[in-house]
């Protein structure tokens, strides 16, 4: 592109001929037909589709129409900016500077010299600006980096507890290894530990909805009332706990729409909550904690997508054991209690899946001496949960199924977090 072509000039109107003033000044020898033209409106379009390298507005009148399309355009310009006009206020000079007008000069000192002095200036200023703007820009992105390393630091020394010059060659040796930024695989390193920690929560909403109902079939039944009424307490400013941490988060519209579906099956579970309890009320707690937790499932399943690394999965598999021992002591009160036949169908499937999952834990690669040994413990307070059902119809039965229901939660409440924290699904 040759110094005309790139050159673009800017009149008060799409009809406005080049002055002849700007025609004697731009010298003999120009081919005029080939600058580009436009308007204030259309300056910054055209200059971008035509790599215009330079503006020269000629504005004898309308300043304002080239302010107001400066200032829509943000300040930033495609390129140096030189303003021929009449004289202009003061503050009207100092928003044309703010707004990344280069250089001026009125029309009446306008000649061959002088356009050409107000252009290189132009030019000079808007190379230094965009010199600036490159180095501000890098020190901006440093900085950021260096928030994103600080926080992932912090992150895997607290999941590892191991020291920060440990933890810096971890982040260092994953970015050589990706090809990418410390900073890029530091960020990344926090939006998983992010994603782990939304799916835990959201699923501890599946395990929460079963637990409601088993609670509410313990107080009903008689079986140790006072500590479930107290344990329904606690379930209740768990689940609004996690509803509040999951609304701070900056949620992609599907995630943002599952949790709003998700919210509004916990407010039609909460009423009935509220009820004097009785076979009927607990029929219905049952049925609507149910649409709780498909909804929690969903929006669990949703958050597992957007994270995007495969690694989350375990989050997942390993939170849904503790909706399975929640839903399997529920329905197993359920059938004893309201002899419920839709419930005691549910008991070998649900005892299916359990197993079928804890076997996948087991086999996981992703492990470590701690998770070893709690899927252990989870071995053993599974098979008394199972002892537990099958004498559901006995008292020692109900107790030992109430008790091995609540060391499960416990129990897989602490390896979802050993997972959510594991250096591979950090790192993955």
């Amino acid at each position: 592109m040759n110094a005309v072509n790139s050159l673009l000039v800017v009149l008060t109107s799409e009809s406005a001929a080049l002055p002849d003033v700007l025609r004697t000044a731009m010298g003999d020898g120009v081919d005029f037909s080939a600058i580009a033209r436009a308007t204030p409106r259309t300056m910054l379009s055209q200059a971008a589709a035509l790599g215009a390298s330079e503006i020269v507005a000629y504005m004898p009148e309308a300043v304002q129409d080239l302010l107001d399309a400066l200032e829509e355009g943000g300040g930033v310009l495609p390129c140096a900016l030189s303003l021929a006009s009449e004289p202009l206020a003061r503050d009207c000079h100092e928003k044309l500077a703010a707004f990344g007008v280069n250089a001026w000069i009125p029309i009446e000192s306008l000649d061959a010299q002088s356009l050409d002095a107000v252009r290189s200036r132009a030019r000079a200023r808007w190379a230094r600006e965009s010199a600036l703007r490159t180095e501000l820009d890098a020190l901006r992105t440093r900085f950021d980096e260096r928030k994103w390393i600080d926080r992932a630091k912090g992150l895997l020394m607290a999941a590892r507890g191991i020291g920060e010059d440990e933890a810096f060659g971890l982040l260092r040796g994953a970015a050589m290894h990706a090809n990418l930024r410390l900073g890029e695989v530091s960020r990344s390193v926090v939006e998983a530990s992010r994603w782990a920690d939304a799916i835990n929560r959201a699923g501890q909403l599946r395990m929460l909805s079963q637990r409601l109902v088993r609670l509410s079939a313990q107080a009903l039944a008689g079986i140790d009332a006072k500590r479930a009424r107290v344990l329904r307490t606690q379930s209740t400013e768990r689940v609004q706990d996690n509803f509040v941490h999951l609304a701070a988060l900056e949620l992609h519209e599907a995630s943002a729409n599952a949790l709003t579906e998700t919210r509004a099956a916990w407010n039609a579970l909460e009423v009935v909550l509220g009820m004097r309890i009785s076979p009927q009320v607990l029929a219905d707690i049952d049925a609507r904690a149910d649409v709780l937790l498909l909804a929690a499932e969903a929006l669990t399943g949703v958050l597992e997508a957007s994270g995007a690394r495969r690694a989350l999965r375990i989050v997942n598999i390993c939170g849904r054991q503790r909706m399975r021992a929640q839903r399997l002591a529920k329905d197993a009160l359920l059938a004893s209690t309201l002899s419920s036949s839709a419930s005691r169908e549910r008991l070998a499937p649900t005892m299916s899946e359990f197993e079928s999952a804890l076997l996948e834990l087991e086999q996981a690669p992703l492990s470590s001496p701690d998770i070893r040994t709690a899927l252990a413990s989870a071995r053993d307070e599974w098979l008394r949960l199972v002892r537990g059902v099958r004498e559901i119809d006995t008292a020692e039965g109900r107790a030992a199924l109430v008790r091995s229901s609540d060391a499960l939660v416990e129990n897989f409440d602490q390896l979802t977090a050993s997972y959510e924290h594991s250096l591979q699904v950090l790192m993955s």
